[in-house]
């Protein structure tokens, strides 16, 4: 519309609260993504886990059915802390094969097709966008991770009694903090990689390469140089050891806790750098 014409009007109707605009594009990028079978299958399949540890917890605290079925309370293993640290391993290895599904999808389109400049264009902030797309993961994992984990905490919890709750109360932070560290990891490098590369396809191979090719790549600088430093590239063992510490279980890893926590700090500051240089509201072409 020409502007001479004196006939634009600016937008007079109801704002979304500044604070809270960054779920636009989680409301929008849902819509698109549940329009996929294969991923409202895929979240189906990820509950049958934590079906099965219900189904356990249940069973270890029902005598007349273990008699039924001729076994023995005894000799049921343990609701612990290793219990739980072997479900974060599950959940978190599925969690991780969603991302490598989810994540790819997220910015990489925005960036093909030139629409990053249009969303910055508008009264939306890199911060809001960043946040807006992270949301979709954070939510999405904390569907599969966390959130059947304190189920499983709450069914414990109401076999045996509050004063295993208080116990154990340790265990209920554990579950949430471990996972929710497995998440952001995730969140940021499937974020990061996605802005960096543009083709759907080879940013989900580039993600599963991050994990697999720096777990080969660590256990070959560690045969090679006989030392512990190929662990620092291979983020599995990394969040494996921070794990294996929250849940006061036995890790073989060769890192150390603050080693851990070093890394993955220096991992999210990376991803973080990356999106920052990827997300703006120009772009240099040479």
């Amino acid at each position: 519309m020409a502007v001479y014409k004196q006939t634009y009007k600016d937008y007079s109707g109801k704002r979304t609260t500044p604070w809270f605009r960054f779920f636009i594009l989680a409301r929008y990028s849902y819509a698109r993504l549940f329009q996929s079978r294969f991923l409202v299958l895929f979240l189906s399949a990820c509950m049958f886990y934590p079906f099965s540890c219900a189904v356990f917890i249940y069973l270890s605290h029902n005598s007349p059915l273990l008699a039924a079925l001729r076994l023995q309370s005894a000799a049921m293993p343990p609701i612990d802390g290793q219990f739980f640290n072997v479900y974060c391993v599950v959940q978190g290895s599925l969690a991780f094969l969603l991302t490598t599904f989810v994540g790819p999808s997220l910015v990489a389109p925005d960036l093909a097709n030139g629409a990053m400049f249009l969303y910055l264009s508008r009264p939306f902030s890199r911060i809001q966008y960043v946040a807006g797309k992270m949301t979709v993961l954070l939510l999405l994992l904390s569907l599969i991770t966390w959130i059947p984990g304190m189920a499983l905490y709450m069914i414990q919890t109401g076999c045996v009694g509050w004063d295993w709750a208080r116990t154990n109360a340790w265990l209920a932070g554990s579950i949430v903090l471990g996972l929710w560290i497995w998440i952001v990891v995730l969140s940021l490098i499937a974020l990061a990689l996605s802005a960096w590369v543009k083709w759907k396809i080879a940013a989900g191979a580039l993600i599963l390469g991050v994990f697999f090719a720096g777990a080969g790549f660590g256990a070959a600088i560690n045969n090679v140089t006989d030392t512990k430093y190929g662990a620092f590239i291979n983020l599995m063992e990394v969040v494996r050891t921070i794990w294996s510490d929250l849940f006061r279980s036995s890790s073989s890893t060769d890192l150390s806790v603050n080693e851990a926590w070093t890394v993955l700090g220096v991992t999210c500051a990376l991803c973080l750098w990356l999106l920052a240089k990827r997300i703006r509201a120009f772009e240099v072409v040479k």
